[in-house]
């Protein structure tokens, strides 16, 4: 689909102004570019490429794999970009080598069935050596010039065998190391004969996993992280083991990253509990340094000289002073899929998203975390403010709907037992009455709606409305408070009065609905779901307008409308942000970035920007093209005052 976008001239491209993710739980898969002024990661699917010397953060994406990305690699000039993926299994994973300067590919090549696990240029960056996966369990080298296959044998000796890294000499062209479980080889490959010679490193009675392992400069030592803890030492002209370290204290759950010191005898490791640490490569191998941070630390790159960044797992990047040895948050973001996004009323500068692991409220001026809320071991599934944006109200898989100050991250009430299983929809009232300072609805995979009064001391569950039997997905409440519709999995949207506590009328889809949306002047709803259309449907008496397909084969998860009526933007499966014009239903703009599928999209209140999110843990926030006239919305006036009590300014 996108390569059919990317030929086609009519349609417009939306503009990425930003994009807020990184997938941290790829070994190495963060890298600082030799230029020294482009950071280079993986997202998904997707190759990030940030020109930090440009304001905002300039980015650029390589897109051409069609599933996640399972390595990368940077040559030594950094002329090429080479990366693979995961496909499906007896599949063959495609290997696309990239070169920088365009940023186009520059060779594709495809060979390893299942998964490619790790790849390495060699030092001359005439030769790319990349290693299949545990059901593949072979090593290539390829001609990258040539665009061939030079040699490809087992990977491991035996069937007990499996290698898991491959990393490339510093000074020799044909010569490489592998590693992995029960099996740590060098190899010297021979492009003529088209042949590569094996040794076995001689560990003696020592036996390990080996998760990583670096050449030095020289090619004399190899240096090893084993999933025991220690660092293992390898003579590489003796073929044989040399040491281990540290002498009294192994890393807790493992070495997963090795980062070398040019011109020293010191060298950086990163564990799998956060632990990063600077050590000796002589004498003892003691460690001289060391500081704790989030997450597992699987890449390790210098940003500058005195200083290095590391990536987690939790895709947290971190700065490390080399000399205090001190760590420093740079960015964050989630690090599994988003489930929802909201902005405030009236305001446009904050928006805050739902994840299965956290909470967290994003300044969108410039994509920075303000505040982060984690329940531990919940998933938090939906969430909106309320209208005057003091409470962030969120639903989770435990049943509960917990309500928390946008400033500072407290509980400040929760309501037990809100569903029978999880909270999956959450709307609030606009208007204010005497009892009450406003209503929540709430949808759960129940398949019930209940509406709840809500007030600073107590909340009180005022009615149940149980007709739906399937997970109710999107709940939507008129301005006037007198009526909301409801959105479920069972293929039916429900018109409910508020008032008398009853359904007024329902209609049905033959889907799995997604999204439900008011018309501005509420005359009319849009609802969108799996069977790839986005259908209009009167709200008087829930007779179907029309039906656009809006996907040609995946389903639409979110869709949202602009406050003049004129357009809605809807995302899915397909991994395109789509932007219809309401009266012909025609596609003028799509945005092409997210690698996995979108779960939501939503205009800003302003209508300046749109922002989607999707399964693999991004956010983009796209430019919406069109010029809106907000002289026809009241309250925007409002926003400034919100900014000023939520401690976020221009």
């Amino acid at each position: 689909m996108t390569d059919n976008l990317e030929n086609n001239e009519e349609y417009k491209p939306l503009k990425l102004k930003s994009m807020i993710g990184y997938s941290g739980n790829i070994p190495n898969s963060f890298f600082r570019h030799p230029d020294g002024k482009h950071l280079v990661y993986i997202l998904g699917s997707t190759i990030v490429i940030n020109d930090v010397t440009k304001p905002n953060s300039s980015k650029e994406f390589l897109l051409g794999h069609t599933n996640n990305i399972s390595c990368i690699d940077i040559s030594k000039s950094g002329k090429y970009i080479a990366s693979s993926q995961i496909t499906h299994m007896g599949f063959q994973a495609d290997i696309i080598v990239w070169d920088f300067e365009t940023k186009k590919q520059y060779r594709k090549f495809s060979l390893h069935k299942g998964k490619v696990q790790s790849l390495a240029f060699s030092c001359n960056e005439k030769y790319l050596t990349t290693l299949g996966g545990q059901d593949d369990n072979t090593v290539v080298v390829w001609d990258i010039e040539k665009g061939k296959a030079i040699c490809g044998v087992p990977a491991s000796k035996d069937s007990d065998g499996i290698a898991l890294r491959v990393c490339s000499y510093n000074q020799h062209e044909n010569c490489f190391a592998t590693c992995g479980i029960s099996t740590l080889r060098v190899w010297e490959f021979d492009a003529e004969k088209r042949k590569a010679k094996m040794t076995d490193i001689n560990m003696g009675q020592i036996k390990r996993v080996i998760e990583c392992c670096v050449v030095d400069d020289n090619d004399e030592y190899m240096y090893c992280g084993t999933t025991t803890g220690d660092l293992l030492k390898i003579n590489l002209h003796t073929k044989l083991f040399r040491q281990s370290g540290p002498p009294k204290e192994r890393f807790s759950l493992g070495i997963i990253s090795i980062l070398l010191v040019p011109d020293s005898d010191k060298v950086i490791v990163g564990s799998g509990d956060g632990t990063v640490a600077m050590m000796k490569t002589t004498g003892k191998m003691n460690i001289i340094s060391k500081v704790k941070i989030e997450g597992k630390v699987t890449s390790l790159c210098f940003d500058k000289k005195k200083r290095i960044l590391a990536g987690t797992s939790t895709s947290s990047l971190y700065m490390i002073d080399l000399k205090t040895f001190e760590a420093t948050l740079k960015n964050t973001c989630h690090y599994s899929e988003v489930n929802d996004v909201c902005f405030p009323e009236n305001c446009s500068s904050i928006f805050a998203t739902a994840s299965n692991n956290d909470v967290r409220i994003w300044n969108i001026l410039n994509c920075e975390e303000l505040l982060k809320i984690t329940v531990p071991n919940l998933h938090c599934k939906c969430l909106t403010f309320n209208k005057d944006g003091n409470s962030l109200i969120t639903g989770w898989d435990d049943g509960k709907i917990r309500a928390f100050g946008p400033q500072s991250g407290r509980l400040q009430w929760e309501i037990n037992d809100a569903h029978k299983n999880c909270v999956t929809a959450l709307t609030v009232s606009n208007v204010e009455n005497d009892y009450r300072d406003y209503k929540i609805i709430s949808g759960g995979d129940d398949g019930c709606v209940r509406v709840w009064g809500i007030t600073k001391n107590y909340q009180v569950l005022e009615n149940n409305l149980k007709e739906h039997k399937g997970t109710v997905t999107c709940i939507k409440i008129k301005k006037n408070d007198k009526e909301c519709v409801s959105s479920s999995a069972d293929g039916s949207t429900i018109f409910w009065d508020l008032e008398r506590h009853v359904r007024s009328q329902v209609v049905f889809a033959p889907s799995f609905l997604k999204a439900v949306v008011y018309y501005p002047d509420e005359s009319q709803i849009l609802t969108s779901g799996t069977d790839r259309k986005v259908a209009y449907w009167e709200s008087f008496d829930g007779s179907l307008i029309r039906e656009i397909e809006a996907s040609q084969s995946d389903a639409i998860n979110g869709l949202d409308i602009t406050a003049d009526g004129k357009f809605f933007v809807c995302g899915g499966s397909d991994k395109l942000v789509k932007v219809y014009r309401y009266e012909e239903g025609d596609s003028v703009y799509i945005g092409v970035g997210h690698s996995t599928e979108i779960t939501k999209v939503i205009m800003s209140p302003d209508q300046q920007n749109i922002i989607s999110i999707s399964a693999e843990g991004a956010i983009y926030i796209w430019e919406f093209p069109e010029k809106i006239d907000m002289h026809a919305f009241d309250g925007i006036e409002e926003e400034q005052s919100f900014l000023l009590h939520s401690g976020v300014t221009n």
